[in-house]
């Protein structure tokens, strides 16, 4: 067996790795990777500037796409500065507290990713099934508290994980498996018994990637029961209208973990380079394609934007 090494006593470095097999067009992969990482800053910041600057958006669904808009920025700017300084510098070397730091944001935000998806479905099924209450029970400090509690859930469930990771010797090959530091790439380096941190790993995967959904899967059954008692076909298509760019953001963030989640369960012998295109789809989709959905589908955020734009060519001139 090769020789321990304990985080907490010998500082040492983990390993990242880029595209596999195409380390030599990492400069010309960088370019797609600048293009996402552009739009989804671009982006995300447009709309919250929009929800910011019109008093007309500041409702609950509109406050709780901020924070969606918030923890897609989030995500970004956590993955961005290892995945470009790869491809452009082949800078593959990150210190184990920097590695440590980066796990706890990117799983931070894809835990509030989903829970703020979990939330927003609340609001659509108060909407539209109880309509006449619906400014008496999300009021702004209802909305506060429950950002409050996303915040506290998800930090609260990423932590406990660390320092069962922390304390644990790592002996073999300091080499990852991404451009990014994720626990599940990390704990497979340990050696050591990783029984209670896989249990702690397992309660966490029913907590959040199974109970959201579920819970998401269940609010559109009721709603979609209470659609169908409308009897104007008219209120029913805008009842559905109303909740279709919430159902693509779910889709855009479960279909790609649900594929990452396959991939590692039946596909462990595939090339690495599947695992890791499957890995960066499933943390970039969410951040480019949501700015994206909500400018398209939600007339009120185009009207935002569109005036915040001739406000600043106004300011130009």
């Amino acid at each position: 067996m090769s020789q321990i090494k304990n985080a907490t006593q010998e500082p040492f470095v983990f390993i990242l790795t880029g595209i596999p097999g195409f380390e030599s067009y990492h400069r010309w992969i960088s370019i797609p990777f600048c293009c996402f990482y552009t739009i989804s800053i671009i982006g995300n910041s447009i709309i919250l500037t929009v929800i910011r600057t019109e008093p007309s958006l500041h409702q609950p669904m509109y406050l709780f796409l901020s924070m969606l808009a918030l923890t897609d920025l989030g995500l970004t700017l956590t993955t961005l500065p290892t995945v470009m300084q790869i491809l452009w510098f082949n800078a593959r070397e990150i210190s184990f507290e920097a590695c440590f730091v980066q796990v706890f944001f990117i799983h931070t935000f894809s835990f509030m990713e989903s829970t703020v998806l979990l939330a927003m479905s609340f609001d659509r099924y108060v909407a539209i099934c109880r309509p006449l209450r619906y400014a008496s029970i999300l009021t702004n400090e209802v909305i506060g508290k429950i950002g409050v509690a996303i915040i506290c859930r998800c930090v609260l469930a990423v932590l406990p994980s660390l320092f069962l990771l922390k304390r644990l010797p790592f002996c073999r090959s300091h080499l990852l498996s991404h451009s990014y530091c994720l626990h599940q790439d990390m704990i497979r380096l340990v050696c050591a018994d990783i029984r209670v941190n896989s249990w702690y790993g397992f309660s966490l995967v029913l907590l959040i990637i199974v109970m959201d959904p579920l819970l998401i899967v269940l609010s559109y059954a009721i709603i979609l029961r209470s659609v169908l008692s409308i009897a104007s076909m008219i209120e029913r298509l805008r009842a559905f209208n109303n909740c279709l760019s919430h159902i693509l953001a779910v889709l855009v963030l479960y279909v790609p973990m649900i594929g990452v989640s396959m991939s590692h369960r039946f596909a462990k012998h595939t090339s690495p380079l599947v695992h890791v295109i499957m890995a960066n789809i499933y943390l970039l989709a969410p951040p480019v394609m949501n700015p994206i959905i909500y400018s398209v589908k939600t007339k009120q955020i185009r009207q935002g934007i569109v005036h915040l734009l001739s406000q600043r060519n106004m300011h130009l001139r």
